[in-house]
């Protein structure tokens, strides 16, 4: 009797772990591609059962970020093409008067260069030539695979190549959470020498992103985000649990700016205080927002971000 019952327990423990599996490998794959020309997808009030059952085990597709050129500054657009073959566009916006440097910009998970505008037009403002980048697989360049970080590292070399071939000598990077974290992956992986770097809400690991946004769907973090992180791994070829942003701090010696939000569900004080301290150089600064969370701190608590970053740039 009791052999019978723990055989049973075994067999039912066996089919949830095979079907979590499966859901995971499911939604890893979703939560790692955007596709152009498909519509938003319904929220879960406006599905069907048969909707929701299939958004439950094998996720929904996202359509990639939409680009609104309002940006008010004059600029070009910019097509670049990275090492990996990726097409990629941008746009670059030259001072009014001499520059001051080049600060080229990355937006985050899901997002797009126009996401961006407020705080180009602030940087232009401040007398600097500005750069703005869609990552691959968002906006207006090309691919349906992201990879939050690893391949998006190209996006990152190619725009700073780019600049660094027009002879600019002064080149600021600035991203916001995806960004942020590539940047960081950016410093670790290629020779690369920016002048000053500002990271708004990088993630410390994959797993940490991974957990983070399914805290903000409200879905427990264990198992699905080691599960999610394992399978979005594989699926794209990399060790996912060996990507560490947070580790690759320490490649950075130049100045840099960490700013954070206190209110963030998706980046804990805890990622951000660890990236802060492993990074190399001693000319760094950390700021706190009290009243953001994971967002634009520009546009939330604009007078606040407006005199930090600017007595950062000008010291």
């Amino acid at each position: 009797m009791l052999y019978k019952l723990l055989k049973r327990i075994g067999i039912t423990l066996l089919v949830v772990f095979v079907l979590l599996n499966i859901m995971a490998a499911f939604h890893a794959y979703k939560f790692t591609h955007f596709y152009s020309n498909i519509p938003a997808p319904l929220k879960p009030a406006e599905m069907g059962f048969t909707q929701k059952a299939s958004a439950i085990f094998m996720g929904v597709k996202f359509p990639k970020s939409k680009v609104v050129d309002t940006f008010l500054v004059a600029h070009d657009t910019v097509n670049l093409v990275t090492s990996d073959g990726i097409k990629l566009e941008s746009w670059y916006a030259k001072s009014d008067s001499v520059a001051k440097g080049t600060v080229i910009m990355f937006h985050g998970h899901g997002g797009s260069k126009s996401g961006q505008i407020k705080e180009a037009t602030a940087f232009h403002n401040m007398g600097w030539n500005v750069f703005l980048t869609d990552f691959r697989a968002h906006g207006n360049s090309e691919g349906e695979v992201c990879t939050v970080g690893v391949n998006e590292s190209n996006d990152v070399k190619s725009a700073y190549d780019f600049i660094k071939s027009k002879g600019e000598k002064n080149i600021v990077l600035y991203g916001i959470s995806l960004g942020a974290s590539t940047i960081l992956t950016t410093c670790n992986r290629f020779p690369i020498r920016p002048s000053k770097v500002i990271l708004e809400m990088p993630f410390g690991t994959l797993v940490d992103a991974v957990e983070g946004r399914l805290k903000t769907m409200h879905i427990p973090s264990e198992p699905m985000g080691t599960l999610l992180t394992f399978w979005g791994g594989l699926e794209q070829g990399f060790w996912a649990f060996g990507y560490r942003p947070e580790n690759f701090a320490n490649s950075i010696s130049c100045p840099v700016l960490l700013q954070w939000g206190i209110n963030d569900l998706r980046v804990t004080e805890r990622e951000t205080n660890t990236i802060f301290k492993n990074l190399a150089t001693r000319n760094k600064m950390m700021i706190k927002y009290a009243r953001s969370g994971h967002q634009s701190l520009c546009k939330n608590e604009n007078e606040k971000w407006l005199k930090c970053v600017s007595e950062f740039l000008n010291q």
